[in-house]
């Protein structure tokens, strides 16, 4: 039921977790109009207006803005004043669930509501998901989860088993996985008969692999698993096209990755009928090689059978969690 026509929650939302969630649904059920203000400082580490569009994505109903907040935290009175100022008039309400709430909402005259302060509803805070998100994963939305879900790419040539190895994976770790866009795109191109490639394609798929592993990442349990990126894209372009593309390229340089596995060449080549490198593989091998020295995520080579290369990837996996009191395998 509506008690005020106007409500303010205020907030570094850093990262949003189910606690802000609660105080924010508190303050729209009880207010007609809910202004929700972000406040960034240098350094934070997730830009504001970022954390402002998840606010937007998971309350439509509240005004979410952003500011630059370079004023003092115990200063009450200057608050209470850009409190008003920021949306324009003095708000009915002030929501929170910290100690400050009731100086800050006297100080503005306005009633104080305060929400869990004690964390007995929700036992989390903004610290607590920074220092370990994976063992706070419970309490974080999916465009949260998809900005801290670690991203395990596999890379290679021509038939030397990523797909599979990315299934098993997923398998293994509970989560997710992105299949490979452009095996899909191949079969539609040559399943029309055009077997001629074009610079414009592989921009078209570099995007959509992209656009598939992003928005996969929000429903990852930790950690994704991708079979291929824009990364990998862009020397499949090199290999058809003769040729660097700065398009394919400037995609490929918005990738996000925290461990790239290459899986070796060394298994004898299987033909599904669409693939044509066999006479290259081994020279594609060497180029992934090469690209993966010059970038800066780490990354390693899987070689012998399946359960060994599985063996050692999920090894390199363990170690993007060492910090962490969540392991991979461990219950979702």
């Amino acid at each position: 039921m509506t008690r005020f026509a106007s409500g303010v929650v205020v907030g570094k939302f850093l990262p949003p977790h189910a606690g802000h969630t609660l105080v924010i649904e508190t303050a729209l059920a009880q207010c007609a109009h809910v202004t929700v203000i972000v406040c960034e400082r240098e350094g934070d580490g997730i830009p504001g207006e970022l954390r402002a569009a998840w606010l937007r994505e998971a309350h439509p109903r509240a005004h979410v803005r952003r500011i630059d907040d370079a004023y003092d935290p115990d200063d009450s009175a200057l608050w209470a004043r850009l409190t008003i100022d920021w949306p324009g008039a003095k708000p009915d309400a002030a929501f929170t669930s910290e100690a400050y709430g009731e100086r800050w909402a006297r100080e503005i005259a306005c009633a104080h509501v305060a929400v869990d302060p004690s964390r007995a509803r929700v036992p989390i805070s903004g610290a607590a998901v920074r220092a370990d998100p994976f063992a706070s994963w419970e309490f974080l939305a999916p465009p949260v989860r998809g900005w801290y879900a670690k991203r395990v790419v596999l890379v290679g040539a021509e038939s030397t088993g990523k797909t599979t190895l990315a299934e098993r994976l997923a398998q293994r770790l509970a989560t997710s996985w992105v299949p490979e866009y452009g095996r899909e795109f191949t079969l539609v191109k040559y399943g029309r008969g055009d077997t001629e490639w074009r610079s414009s394609e592989f921009v078209e798929i570099a995007a959509e692999q992209q656009r598939q592993e992003n928005a996969a990442a929000r429903a990852a349990n930790r950690v994704l698993v991708c079979d291929t990126n824009a990364f990998a894209t862009a020397l499949w372009h090199r290999r058809y096209m003769g040729a660097h593309d700065a398009e394919t390229g400037a995609i490929a340089a918005r990738d996000r990755c925290d461990l790239y596995l290459l899986t070796g060449d060394e298994i004898p080549f299987a033909q599904d009928g669409i693939r044509d490198g066999e006479a290259i593989r081994h020279d594609m091998h060497r180029w992934f090689e090469d690209a993966l020295r010059a970038q800066p995520v780490p990354w390693r080579v899987l070689r012998g059978s399946l359960e060994a290369r599985e063996h050692e990837a999920l090894r390199a996996i363990e170690e993007l969690f060492a910090g962490s009191r969540w392991k991979p395998g461990a219950a979702a």
